[in-house]
């Protein structure tokens, strides 16, 4: 048996679980109120925080908010994506708008360490990659490996109420993972405003590095990469 019938075995026995076709509608209804309301406000002309234009994200949205008409185009396409996502038969197509958006914002967000969606980002992502994989029967024309030889079309037998109990096991862990990388990944982060920057050098033998740190960032507004540099060669207290 080829690989596009493994595949198929696979997501025929996932489509016909109860649980998970409720993690499924799970994930469409928390991805479209990801995007529905930054949507709105970009449609609308709004700043989308309120961050300074000195932290390295405000730097970007500030940017991005004077693209002209680029910044509402962005904030149709997330709703579209989002509304999409909540009717059944365009979950395909809002699965595929939104991914290309959701994993900028994830890169994004880590590479410039925004607090906003440093956690949230990567699992939208992940969120995102499930809906796809749920309509793998869908969209599995597109790759290069299928060469589907039995007849898998959806059944229309009674659903499984099995409690996939690895799967939901997978996903806890994927959670608390992702929560401790930002938690550790990184021993520095320029935080949302100079006070909560500062704070995290509280009790630490890099109080002058740090608060200089986040002066660098929050009040000269230099680039993140400049900031981590300097701090990285001034000394301990």
């Amino acid at each position: 048996m080829n690989i596009s019938d493994k595949l198929d075995q696979v997501h025929l026995r996932v489509k016909q679980n109860r649980w998970h076709r409720y993690f499924s509608i799970f994930c469409r209804i928390a991805l479209a109120a990801g995007f529905l309301p930054s949507g709105f406000v970009k449609i609308n002309g709004e700043r989308f925080t309120d961050l300074s234009n000195n932290q390295p994200m405000g730097h970007y949205l500030e940017a991005l908010f004077h693209t002209g008409y680029y910044y509402p185009f962005i904030g149709v396409m997330q709703m579209t994506a989002a509304v999409l996502l909540l009717i059944p038969r365009t979950v395909t197509l809002g699965a595929l708008i939104y991914f290309p958006i959701i994993l900028n914002i994830c890169i994004l967000s880590l590479a410039v360490r925004f607090d906003g969606s440093h956690v949230t980002a990567p699992l939208m992502v992940l969120a995102n990659l499930y809906l796809l994989c749920w309509n793998y029967d869908k969209i599995k024309y597109i790759f290069p490996f299928n060469r589907t030889t039995l007849d898998f079309t959806l059944r229309q037998e009674k659903l499984s109420n099995k409690f996939p109990i690895a799967f939901f096991t997978g996903v806890a862990a994927t959670f608390v993972l992702v929560v401790l990388v930002y938690l550790k990944a990184h021993d520095v982060m320029p935080r949302n405003t100079l006070a909560a920057c500062k704070k995290q050098f509280v009790g630490s033998n890099r109080t002058k590095a740090g608060n200089t740190f986040c002066e660098c960032i929050h009040t000269y507004g230099q680039p993140l990469d400049q900031c981590l540099a300097a701090y990285g060669k001034a000394p301990d207290d």
